[in-house]
C-alpha cells in the first residue's frame, strides 16, 4: 500500500506512526499540488486527485526525519517563541511613545534603569498604566527567553555537529543550535544547491530558446539565462540564520569581509540578500 498526505498539523506525528503499516509514505507539499485547486473541491475529490498524483510520481515530498533530535527541535521552538513575543512587545512600546510625539530611538526605552524618565513623559494615567503593563510583559518574556536559551544551549552540546557548526564565522552558539534543530541532517539534500533553495538563498532562473538551428544542425544558443531573484518557496528560519551569520561575518575583518566589500564595490546592494 502506498499512502500520501499533505503537510499539516498532524503530518509529523503521522509520519512516525504510519510507516510500519504501509510500503511507502509520502508527506507532500500542499502548495505544489496545483491539480487540487482546479474544479470542484471536497475531501473525496481531493483524495482521488492526490492518489492520481501519487500514481504518476508528481508529488513534491516534504522531509520528515524518522529519528529527529526531538528534544533539540522542541527547545528551539520554545526559544523562538519568547524572542518573537519580545519583539512584538517592544514594537508596541515604541508605538505608544511615538503616538504621542515622543522620540524613542535606540534601546534605552527598554532598560529598567531609565523607565522612570520615560514614565515622566506620559502625563495621562491610562497611558502610563498601559506602559507599565507592557514593561511587565517585556520583563516576563525576557526571563522566559533566558531560561529557554540556557536549555537550548545545554541540549545542543550533546550533538557533535553543534561543535563543528560553531567553528563557522558568524554562527554563534544560538545560531548553531537553531540550525541543527531546523536542518537536522545535511544528507537530506542531494547537493548544496538544494540546501540553498531550502534556505531561500537559491537563484530562480528562466530560460527559453536554448537551442537553435544553424545550417541544418541543432546547436546550443548563446542567449543568457535570465535570473528572477531568490526563490520564494523556502523555510524562513534557516534563511534568517544564514543571513544573520553573513551580516556578522561581513562586519568582522577577514576573507568574508573582503569578499563582501568587493561585491559592494561592484555595485551589489549590501541589503540585496
Amino acid at each position: 500500500m502506498h499512502l500520501t498526505l499533505e503537510e499539516g498539523s498532524f503530518a509529523a506525528w503521522l509520519a512516525e506512526v504510519l510507516p510500519p503499516h504501509v510500503r511507502r509514505l509520502i508527506v507532500c507539499h500542499p502548495r505544489k499540488n496545483a491539480l487540487l485547486k482546479s474544479g470542484t473541491k471536497s475531501d473525496r475529490i481531493d483524495a482521488r486527485k492526490l492518489a492520481e498524483l501519487l500514481r504518476a510520481g508528481l508529488l513534491k515530498p516534504v522531509y520528515h526525519d524518522p529519528s529527529p533530535p526531538r528534544a533539540l527541535k522542541e527547545l528551539a521552538r520554545s526559544y523562538i517563541t519568547p524572542v518573537r513575543d519580545a519583539t512584538r512587545v517592544m514594537n508596541r512600546l515604541k508605538a505608544l511613545y511615538r503616538g504621542r510625539g515622543i522620540r524613542c530611538s535606540g534601546t534605552r526605552v527598554y532598560s529598567p534603569r531609565f523607565r522612570s524618565e520615560w514614565f515622566e513623559q506620559l502625563p495621562e494615567l491610562g497611558v502610563r498604566q498601559r506602559a507599565e503593563l507592557l514593561y511587565g510583559q517585556l520583563d516576563l518574556v525576557e526571563r522566559l527567553r533566558q531560561h529557554a536559551r540556557r536549555a537550548l544551549l545545554s541540549e545542543s552540546r550533546k550533538h557533535p555537529a553543534g561543535k563543528i557548526l560553531r567553528t563557522i564565522l558568524g554562527l554563534g552558539p544560538v545560531r548553531a543550535a537553531l540550525l541543527l534543530a531546523w536542518m537536522q541532517t545535511p544528507y537530506r539534500f542531494r547537493s548544496k544547491r538544494q540546501l540553498w533553495s531550502h534556505a531561500g538563498l537559491g537563484l530562480v532562473s528562466r530560460s527559453s530558446a536554448q537551442y537553435q538551428v544553424v545550417r541544418g544542425e541543432i546547436v546550443s544558443s548563446s542567449r543568457p539565462v535570465s535570473l528572477r531573484g531568490l526563490n520564494r518557496e523556502h523555510s524562513p528560519d534557516p534563511k534568517e540564520i544564514f543571513k544573520g551569520a553573513a551580516l556578522v561575518a561581513s562586519c568582522r575583518p577577514g576573507p568574508l569581509q573582503d569578499f563582501f566589500l568587493a561585491r559592494v564595490a561592484e555595485g551589489i546592494r549590501s541589503g540585496s540578500p
